[in-house]
């Protein structure tokens, strides 16, 4: 009788118990654990440092870029290294190559570092926006301008092409954009974007003239970052991205428009640089040519030519292109009066060659002087790079361009 009569109170009971349970796991969740699944476990806002704008010459008459390729960055510390000596092995991870990142910086001293693409391995991350603000962590706390485009592993984790490059748009001292804004456009859309442009991440930054000089407010070099892709299938077969007719369309129209002087001390079409991914398929031909470092691995490109060699030679502007990829390779090599330069890898977690460190590109550009001593427009454009040896030692220095009268 009284076990029959407190059974309905002991369900009662304990079903209470069971919902105050739920209850109280629900608002942990929402309280404690929701703003975690957000991007890179935080809410994107906007960032809260940027950089000195416009970039610009140093009052010296030099402007100096870093270039860093493949970074191919994973979980950190978790993420072990790939192609290293076995004495290496034990104890080599991401951190490495964030350790690198920063002796680069502090031994090189850019105005602004270049990433061009696989700047995290996909795959090998759990969270693609931790893995990005780790891997630009040393650019970030060294306040310079930085700006990156995607490779063909950027996105094979939790994040889209666009989302990527949204969010890395977003990180503090980046002068990345997710697509050319609307004074780089003649097709425009709403909001200063343009619209039937390709990919994501393809846009011009302009570096103006030394402070106190003619040209301080004149645009005097151009730097063209463009989206080259991940896959693609061509006719059932699977090959690498390419930049497509629009993008080239594109930076014909910014090549042949005009040039944001504020004054008429610029008389010709500035010079240009290029940075993407993956490489094109002429780079091929450099293997019968003469080239300033290592040919070591076959090139990687895709399968299609869209006939982007032929679009530079006839802008005339861009002196030089700077790629990755293809990690074993660090060649700079002319086609057509265009330089063609691959970084190298750079990063730890990537593949490369046990032996062969691990290096990143130096471009540095400087300005000539005028009959009054002023600085004027660039006068020469050379590259070198350094190993992550005990001395960083600097390697294969060479000029890609000089200035001629015409």
């Amino acid at each position: 009788m009284s076990s029959s009569s407190s059974s309905p109170t002991a369900k009662w009971s304990h079903s209470f118990l069971y919902l105050t349970f739920l209850y109280a796991l629900l608002y942990f969740v929402h309280t404690q654990i929701a703003d975690r699944l957000l991007v890179g476990h935080r809410p994107v806002s906007v960032k809260k440092n940027n950089p000195d704008l416009p970039l610009r010459f140093r009052s010296d008459g030099s402007f100096k870029i870093l270039q860093v390729a493949d970074m191919h960055y994973g979980n950190g510390g978790l993420t072990r290294c790939r192609d290293v000596l076995d004495s290496e092995f034990a104890h080599c991870s991401d951190h490495n190559t964030s350790l690198f990142l920063k002796r680069m910086i502090e031994a090189e001293k850019p105005d602004f570092i270049a990433f061009t693409g696989d700047n995290i391995f996909g795959s090998s991350s759990a969270d693609a926006a931790e893995s990005m603000l780790r891997a630009f962590g040393p650019a970030i706390e060294s306040g310079l301008p930085w700006a990156a485009v995607l490779g063909n592993h950027d996105q094979e984790s939790t994040m889209t092409r666009e989302e990527l490059m949204s969010f890395i748009s977003l990180i503090d001292y980046s002068v990345s954009q997710v697509n050319p804004l609307a004074e780089d456009s003649s097709n425009l859309a709403k909001e200063g974007r343009m619209q039937d442009i390709d990919g994501f991440g393809n846009y011009n930054l302009r570096v103006y003239g030394a402070p106190g000089s003619h040209l301080a407010n004149s645009s005097i070099l151009n730097l063209f970052f463009l989206d080259s892709g991940d896959r693609e299938t061509v006719h059932g077969v699977r090959t690498y991205g390419w930049i497509k007719e629009s993008q080239l369309r594109w930076i014909r129209g910014v090549s042949q428009g005009p040039d944001h002087s504020d004054n008429a001390f610029t008389l010709d079409k500035p010079p240009a640089l290029a940075f993407f991914h993956i490489p094109i398929p002429e780079i091929r031909q450099l293997w019968n040519k003469d080239i300033v470092g290592k040919f070591q691995e076959a090139v990687a490109c895709s399968s299609v030519n869209s006939g982007v060699l032929e679009t530079l030679v006839s802008m005339g502007d861009v002196k030089a292109v700077f790629m990755g990829h293809d990690h074993n390779n660090d060649f700079c090599g002319n086609l057509d009066g265009v330089w063609f330069c691959y970084g190298g890898g750079f990063g730890y977690h990537g593949y490369g060659k046990k032996g062969w460190p691990r290096r990143a590109r130096v471009i540095l550009a400087e300005l000539r002087k005028g009959e009054k001593g002023s600085w004027m427009g660039v006068e020469r454009i050379r590259t070198w790079k350094r190993l992550d040896d005990e001395k960083l030692s600097k390697i294969d220095e060479q000029f890609l361009w000089e200035y001629q009268l015409s």
